[in-house]
């Protein structure tokens, strides 16, 4: 008997649905193999029949000695890892008469059986769901602990199982199984801004506070060069809760990519807060990236609509600091193969930390540095000059004082004020850019509107000047210089850029000034 069911094969960040033919019928002599699987399975998927076989006989049910056909179709895509365990088992049930048939091909169903019987949840719940709904399906069947991400999809009945038991129950019209149903709008609402850290934990450090506002409300890369224990992992760690909440459009896109990677926590709906991935620096470039024989997100794109802090810059290999370079201007990263290339969106804000020598005091107010002639300047060389001319804002970090630290009587201002006021300046960006495809925030401007958007006053374009000379900077940080200038006018309200908006974007060019290192 031929029985189809159905599951799905996610690429990237979306689902094709995958028929799955179980054809059983036919004598097989004894020691024969009565067990074939086609259409391109990987090894995780052959090895499911073990685990079905076991999963079948320990809930009471058989898989009789008969010959046994299962094509997964389309066949010239690979069909990886173990989700498809749960509809070959109920096709096999199906096929063998022990499961009614006329409703089994009506839902996409998915999981990973235990020997017990048991489901394991398993990865891209929501692109599945969401490739069920256009494809009109009738409902998922999948896993409980995947069971409320799938069910943000409005309008798709979604039945999350503990075991292949209750799916057999289903099917057989023995058990009922409870629709799980998700307010995606009011559970996005209450997990919004839901952070264990806060701004008003920083002591001191205002200059830098303020550095940190003007990235976020202009979505500017930041890199902070101090001393050890100056505060720099602290303060970026702090810069998330000072973003503007994600929109129910971005917390889509990122629970996505968080689900295909498997990392989204089990019972969970949508990522309701902004991503901050911080990679060791011993990751490799397609870690950091994304890739692999069938293409994975990378860090970079578990960061989208968040941050990327990369801790110790000069301590990541070179090789894996320059493919950062396309992902930051595109806002995407394509990995290519032979049969398949997909896009994974890469849209984050870069902020890096680094001391500013290997012995990490250098400039420091009361500490000598160690390091021998031309030492300073090759540990900055790590960090490629196109690679630099990405990061807007150079901070410099110097140490917190005692009095600071043990002043507990000033009150500290919080993530939530600095955050209004960011959200203030990204409305006006919104407004500006409105009729200007991906453009969101002053960073993304191209040189064409920046030379439309930054217009200056004869003040401005004399301390530009000025500045480009008496300070050496070079001739990139033009460009940077103008984004940031504009940013702070619109965290003042200001229509025009002012002269002290030019002064304070250019004081974070600390690293384009060839006096720098001495």
């Amino acid at each position: 008997m031929l029985v189809k069911t159905y599951a799905s094969a996610v690429q990237g960040v979306d689902a094709q649905t995958i028929t799955v033919e179980v054809n059983a019928g036919g004598t097989v002599a004894a020691g024969k193999q009565f067990y074939f699987l086609v259409g391109l399975p990987d090894n995780a998927v052959k090895e499911g029949f073990q685990r079905i076989e076991a999963a079948i006989k320990n809930v009471g049910f058989r898989v009789p000695r008969m010959k046994v056909v299962v094509n997964l179709a389309p066949a010239d895509i690979r069909k990886e890892g173990s989700a498809y365990d749960l509809p070959i088992a109920m096709g096999l049930l199906a096929s063998t008469g022990q499961v009614k048939s006329e409703e089994v091909g009506d839902y996409i169903i998915m999981g990973e059986l235990s020997l017990d019987g048991s489901l394991r949840p398993i990865k891209g719940a929501l692109p599945i769901a969401i490739q069920a709904m256009k494809e009109k399906i009738k409902g998922v069947i999948l896993p409980k602990q995947n069971a409320r991400e799938a069910a943000i999809v409005n309008g798709l009945a979604v039945y999350g199982i503990k075991n292949l038991s209750e799916a057999i129950g289903f099917f057989n019209g023995t058990a009922q199984l409870k629709k799980t149903e998700v307010d995606t709008r009011d559970e996005f609402a209450e997990a919004q801004n839901d952070y264990d850290v806060d701004f008003s934990d920083v002591k001191g450090q205002e200059n830098i506070k303020r550095s940190l506002e003007l990235a976020a409300a202009g979505g500017h890369n930041v890199i902070l060069i101090g001393p050890p224990g100056a505060g720099k992992t602290m303060l970026a760690r702090r810069l998330p809760t000072i973003l503007p909440p994600l929109s129910l459009r971005e917390a889509l896109e990122t629970t996505k990519i968080h689900s295909v990677s498997g990392v989204l926590p089990a019972n969970t709906s949508l990522v309701s807060v902004r991503p901050f991935r911080s990679p060791h620096h011993t990751v490799s470039d397609v870690a950091l990236v994304g890739g692999g024989s069938n293409p994975q997100p990378g860090e970079i794109s578990l960061a989208h609509n968040g941050v990327l802090f990369l801790d110790e810059l000069p301590e990541f290999q070179r090789t894996v600091l320059e493919v950062l370079r396309q992902p930051m201007e595109e806002r995407k990263v394509t990995i290519s193969r032979a049969k398949i290339a997909v896009d994974f969106p890469s849209s984050f804000m870069l902020i890096a930390s680094m001391n500013p020598c290997p012995c990490g005091y250098f400039n420091h107010p009361e500490r000598d540095c160690v390091c021998g002639p031309g030492i300073v300047k090759r540990y900055l060389n790590k960090i490629s000059g196109p690679l630099m001319d990405r990061i807007d804002l150079h901070v410099e970090v110097t140490p917190v004082s005692y009095d600071e630290l043990s002043n507990y009587e000033r009150p500290e201002v919080n993530s939530k004020d600095i955050a209004a006021r960011v959200i203030r300046a990204r409305a006006i960006q919104l407004k500006r850019f409105e009729n200007h495809k991906d453009i969101y925030s002053n960073a993304h401007m191209s040189g064409r509107m920046v030379r439309e958007v930054c217009q200056l006053d004869s003040a401005g374009l004399l301390l530009l000047k000025t500045a480009m000379k008496k300070l050496q900077l070079s001739a990139r940080a033009y460009d940077r210089i103008l984004k940031v200038a504009r940013t702070g006018a619109d965290l003042s309200g200001s229509k025009q850029i002012a002269v002290e908006h030019l002064a304070e974007a250019i004081q974070y060019r600390s690293l384009d000034r060839e006096s720098w290192t001495g």
